[in-house]
């Protein structure tokens, strides 16, 4: 049986469709140097909720009020199987303090293309950008 490896992250947007992005630090151990979506790995026995919610508190000093389930993904990467938690929650404001990166910054989608990012950190930008004009289209 394969061993599986469950990850919580969040995406913080503002209203007009901007991204909360996170630059990881040149030595981190998984894509170094990538801009990437905040969050980590879900612990034994935590929700995917609750680990959320404790990675924003560790990364960005923020508690986050509704995290709304945006996606999961599953897939198999050198023999270990993923989970990945997507959630997503309008930004309220709040200070944010920057726990864990070298960086942080607020990206339109179009803004993160020169940006170096995982391949699933961008499919999952995609997604979500594609969510957010879907809506804009239905109130419109």
């Amino acid at each position: 049986m394969m061993s599986v490896k469950k990850v919580a992250l969040i995406l913080l947007y503002k209203s007009d469709g901007t991204m909360l992005l996170q630059h990881r630090t040149d030595d981190a151990p998984v894509f170094p140097a990538h801009w990437a979506i905040f969050g980590g790995q879900i612990e034994p026995g935590e929700s995917p909720e609750h680990a959320v919610r404790r990675e924003c508190g560790e990364e960005l000093a923020y508690e986050l009020s509704e995290p709304a389930l945006f996606m999961i993904h599953h897939f198999a990467f050198e023999g270990l199987e993923h989970v990945i938690y997507l959630f997503v929650e309008t930004y309220n404001g709040a200070p944010l303090t920057l726990g864990e990166g070298q960086g942080m910054g607020w990206y339109q989608l179009e803004e993160m293309q020169p940006l170096m990012m995982s391949r699933l950190d961008r499919m999952y930008t995609e997604a979500f950008a594609a969510a957010l004009r879907g809506q804009h289209h239905k109130s419109a």
